[in-house]
């Protein structure tokens, strides 16, 4: 066999490994009975998601055709959160690299009661530590705290001990450190670092260390950015009115 052969028949065993596949993935919100809630589908553990195909006349026209189909629900006001590609967060299959372009989406109370298909979720059982409306919740100084602290403390050199102390302390309050509502998304990525969420777990016996409900692949991810993109946003626009009902007091 000639070397061009060769080439030929490699790149073709090679094949669906070096080809990337695009998803778009929605973040869906709604205030429901004063609880900020989000869209899901499956067993309330997977975002509204698929990927982006030929007949797709743009990323937003793909992504609001993939939510109607899969819960019955339109989408209003949208925005592109993030676009996501590690390798290492996508779980165990990988035969071929996924790229997943996230969107946020607002809908109002009375859009949200009852989609056809899928559910809608309070985005506190995924992130119960961020519901600060009574208070700071236990866990974080009685669970998170410890757990952080061990963490820090097993870095291989001082100074990456001091490191991870610094990061804990400013996202989740240490040290009389104020709360920023802000930093979802941190604290999520800090607790995945330190192996205290499910999904860093995945493929060990190892028990869940924290609470939370996991969602697939890197969708509680994603939601935290929504979570943190909202919050902060919803200080310097006026999108609260997406969520909100025509009149209100």
């Amino acid at each position: 066999m000639d070397d061009r052969a060769k080439r030929i028949r490699k790149g073709r065993s090679r094949g669906k490994a070096d080809t990337a596949k695009v998803d778009l993935t929605a973040v869906v919100v709604a205030v429901s009975e004063n609880e900020p809630c989000v869209l899901t589908i499956g067993q309330g553990d997977t975002l509204p998601s698929g990927p982006l195909a030929l007949e797709h006349r743009s990323l937003q026209s793909g992504l609001r055709a993939w939510v109607e189909e899969q819960t019955g629900h339109p989408l209003g006001y949208i925005e592109q959160l993030y676009t996501f590609a590690d390798r290492d967060r996508a779980g165990t299959e990988l035969e071929q690299r996924v790229i997943s372009i996230s969107y946020l989406a607002l809908t109002r109370k009375e859009h949200a009661a009852a989609p056809s298909r899928g559910g809608w979720q309070s985005w506190y059982d995924y992130f119960p530590w961020e519901n600060h409306r009574a208070g700071i919740p236990p866990m974080v100084g009685e669970i998170f705290r410890p757990r952080l602290l061990e963490w820090a403390d097993g870095a291989d050199d001082e100074a990456t001990r001091l490191e991870r102390r610094r990061r804990a302390a400013i996202a989740f309050g240490f040290d009389d450190r104020p709360w920023n509502e802000d930093l979802a998304l941190k604290r999520y990525e800090l607790l995945y670092e330190a192996a205290l969420v499910e999904e860093a777990l995945r493929g060990s016996n190892l028990p869940l260390p924290v609470p939370g409900k996991s969602m697939v692949s890197d969708h509680r991810r994603i939601l935290a950015t929504g979570i943190a993109r909202l919050r902060s946003k919803i200080k310097y626009r006026p999108v609260v009115f997406e969520l909100m009902p025509p009149a209100f007091t």
